[in-house]
């Protein structure tokens, strides 16, 4: 080859060189510079009527980038791990995101309502700030269905179908010390490095570190009263909820807290558990009306397996008590956040209340925040009667919880009232308008506290539940 073919070939190659580099996208200044959304959790709050639909979620940002995903897991998508990752040029400060969320059955494809706006199905729409890395829109820091949770229940639609539905997000940037503190704000408001990991610091000292205060609006460099701040109501002070914020606890929300734990399998195969479905039940009646039920069955200690006994008696249940849930007091600031459930495989009585460290210990006063169930008497009523063993499960389980609340025998009138169970009982015809599953009549039959609504000796559940009431009295 002579020396003017090779100077023709290498011309050739620097042009296709060249070609291929004007070809690639260049991300110099925006490397760094961008937005990710991730969704947690969908939930679908209306009755189900078709368990063969499906979601599709559709994202927009800035009207610019759109991507739309199918979720066949209906009812429920838990974890769905979607992440998305929007580059941005260095001049966007504001960044708006779109979310729509539809449900496909058997007649349509109808629009969820993400936001109860307007008493009418809607998306959601967010304008997320790239300097203090906070959001406002349909979803904003104080909302009262939670910060990253939309929640279509918000127009009052508690029994009207609207496609009601819930659906848990996060929006996060580029953050080279991996705090969660954006770099804006440790660069211009708080004065800290922005390359140095600041989680756990406390620089107040009042009890909670520096990336929660920024998260929720405190000022991290300013003592506030968070021991007896409680901005929601829901009896859980800014300290604990901080103890118990990777469940997504707010302090702006009212969140329930339930550890279960159950017996370990029999020597005949006999068997306590809480079925998975039965969370996902417990939940719906309390997240439309945005009390959010967290249960722990294994993340922060729950799902403990309890040595099988035949029968469990009062003594026992004390025992389990201290063992399983205070952890003979090592857990003892579990007290003030958590109720306490045990699944048993046989007790006396079948289900009951109870506190395990003020006297007298059955429930129906102040200071109860646990129950016990019988798993055999679940099997039983899952053997004999209609619903599923889940929805026993369930059922049980929200009843129990309201004496936790504060629902006590004959207070309001209709709880567990003994005669009222069967229709030649004459309480039945009595409590009729009691329409909770705090009534005996109702308790396997009516998923749901009441209203208040339906006249004559009924009782506003919804409106006297008490989050107190399994404090210390």
């Amino acid at each position: 080859m002579n020396t003017q073919t090779l100077q023709s070939y290498c011309s050739i190659i620097c042009i296709l060189f060249s070609i291929v580099l004007i070809a690639i996208p260049i991300q110099s200044s925006n490397t760094f510079h961008y937005v990710t959304i991730d969704v947690h959790e969908v939930r679908y709050l209306d009755p189900i009527e078709n368990m063969d639909a499906f979601f599709t979620f559709t994202l927009n940002i800035n009207d610019e980038w759109t991507e739309t995903v199918t979720w066949n897991d209906f009812p429920y998508v838990l974890e769905p791990e979607f992440s998305r990752t929007i580059y941005l040029s260095e001049d966007e400060k504001n960044v708006t995101i779109n979310m729509i969320l539809e449900v496909t059955d058997g007649s349509g494809t109808y629009l969820c309502d993400l936001t109860g706006s307007n008493q009418e199905r809607s998306s959601a729409t967010m304008v997320y700030d790239m300097n203090t890395g906070h959001w406002t829109g349909d979803d904003y820091r104080g909302d009262p269905s939670g910060y990253g949770r939309l929640n279509g229940c918000d127009d009052g639609s508690i029994y009207e179908s609207e496609y009601d539905s819930e659906l848990w997000f996060s929006i996060t940037q580029y953050d080279p010390d991996g705090d969660g503190i954006p770099t804006w704000v440790e660069e211009n408001i708080y004065g800290t490095d922005p390359y140095a990991d600041n989680r756990g610091e406390d620089i107040d000292s009042d009890g909670v570190p520096i990336e929660w205060e920024w998260k929720w609006g405190y000022d991290p460099f300013v003592w506030e009263d968070h021991e007896n701040l409680d901005p929601d109501g829901d009896s859980l002070n800014n300290i604990e909820e901080y103890l118990v914020s990777s469940f997504r606890s707010d302090p702006f929300r009212k969140d329930i807290f339930l550890e279960l734990d159950w017996m370990d399998e029999g020597p005949n195969n006999e068997k306590s558990m809480f079925p998975d479905l039965s969370i996902q039940l417990l939940k719906n009646p309390f997240h439309r009306r945005n009390y959010v039920f967290h249960v722990d069955t294994g993340f922060l200690g729950g799902g403990d397996l309890i040595p099988f006994d035949e029968s469990v008696d009062s003594n026992d249940l004390l025992n389990i008590y201290n063992e399983f849930f205070m952890n003979n007091g090592t857990n003892a600031w579990k007290r003030g956040i958590f109720h306490y459930g045990i699944y048993v495989y046989d007790c006396f009585p079948k289900g009951y209340a109870f506190s395990g460290d003020v006297f007298p210990h059955w429930g129906y006063h102040p200071g109860t925040n646990g129950f016990m169930i019988s798993s055999k008497r679940m099997e039983r009523n899952g053997r004999l009667f209609q619903p599923s063993l889940e929805y026993f499960y369930a059922a049980a389980t929200m009843h129990e919880m309201g004496h936790n609340f504060g629902f006590r025998w004959g207070d309001p009138y209709g709880v567990d009232a003994q005669l009222g169970k069967y229709p030649w009982q004459p309480m039945y015809y009595v409590y009729r308008n009691y329409k909770s599953i705090m009534n005996y009549r109702y308790t396997y039959k009516i998923f749901d506290y009441s209203d208040g609504s339906n006249g004559f000796l009924d009782n506003d559940d919804w409106g006297t539940l008490d989050l107190s009431y399994f404090e210390y009295p």
